[in-house]
């Protein structure tokens, strides 16, 4: 695909997400349109190999979203492959829906993981990633991290895992956007010289923009032999609405009236686009 066809699908995966969230009075969007380039690249670029009817297919390759809360995206990206119905998106967080507002396995065809309590995901794909090569299988696994939850030793026991174990099918993604639930990184603990500690655990890594696609593809695309891979994405958390860029408050809260106006122009969208949904007051809740 061309840069301006997976464009076009990242933004309406944008625009899906914000009719999810609207329509549930709460979700995580700003997190979601962080992944949401890298999610499209994965995903409609040629580079996980999957079957949408067949979910569960043996020589898949494997995705989990260790950043459960940006499931949002991924939810999406799901329904836009085929895995299910654009309708389904829609029940999202409401009494009997499947889509809750964390990732979580057998939720919906195509969620590999349960996750979202920041930290595990990693280091299920390492065991996946470990299963592979022990089997002798050439599926590949991709884990997209938080940056907020690299400040957690589990993942530093999962990298320093996968090292040992020379899991060259693995490619752990972060999602660098310099922000978590609260406030910034460097306010909260800093993850200074994060490229060469990486580097220096035995992965082979790199920096790359997370909102370019040419070089999201060229990077998850690139073999790596003896080593797992880390990609380290810069991102802006809540990239596509102006007001919820790089805004720590924006990491769960919903759109007032007058926010809503300015989201719908900068994602070319209609209030008919959105549907209905109920008014709600400012919140900014974990």
């Amino acid at each position: 695909m061309t840069e301006t066809d997976i464009s076009a699908i990242a933004l309406k995966i944008r625009q899906r997400v914000l009719k999810m969230a609207m329509g549930a009075n709460g979700g995580h969007i700003a997190p979601a349109y962080s992944l949401t380039d890298i999610v499209a690249e994965l995903y409609f670029d040629g580079i996980l190999r999957y079957d949408a009817k067949k979910p569960d297919w043996p020589e898949r390759d494997y995705f989990v979203l260790s950043k459960g809360h940006g499931v949002l995206a991924l939810y999406v990206a799901l329904s836009m492959a085929g895995y299910f119905p654009e309708e389904e998106l829609y029940t999202f967080c409401k009494p009997g829906s499947h889509l809750g507002s964390l990732a979580k396995k057998g939720s919906a065809p195509g969620i590999e993981a349960s996750t979202g309590s920041l930290g595990h995901g990693l280091s299920y794909a390492v065991g996946i990633a470990l299963a592979c090569k022990l089997d002798h299988l050439l599926n590949k696994i991709f884990v997209l991290v938080g940056d907020g939850e690299c400040e957690e030793g589990s993942i530093w026991e999962a990298l320093m895992a996968a090292a040992h174990h020379k899991l060259d099918n693995l490619t752990v993604i972060v999602d660098y956007n310099g922000l978590q639930a609260m406030d910034s990184l460097k306010n909260i603990m800093s993850l200074d010289g994060f490229k060469a500690k990486l580097t220096a655990f035995g992965f082979t890594t790199e920096d790359i923009d997370g909102h370019d696609y040419a070089a999201i593809k060229q990077s998850l695309t690139r073999e790596t032999t003896g080593r797992p891979r880390a990609v380290i994405a810069h991102t802006i958390k809540g990239k596509g609405i102006s007001f919820m860029e790089n805004v720590p408050i924006w990491h769960y809260r919903i759109p007032n009236e007058e926010e809503l106006a300015i989201a719908l122009r900068e994602l070319k969208m209609t209030r008919e686009d959105l549907g209905s949904y109920e008014k709600c007051l400012f919140r900014n809740i974990i």
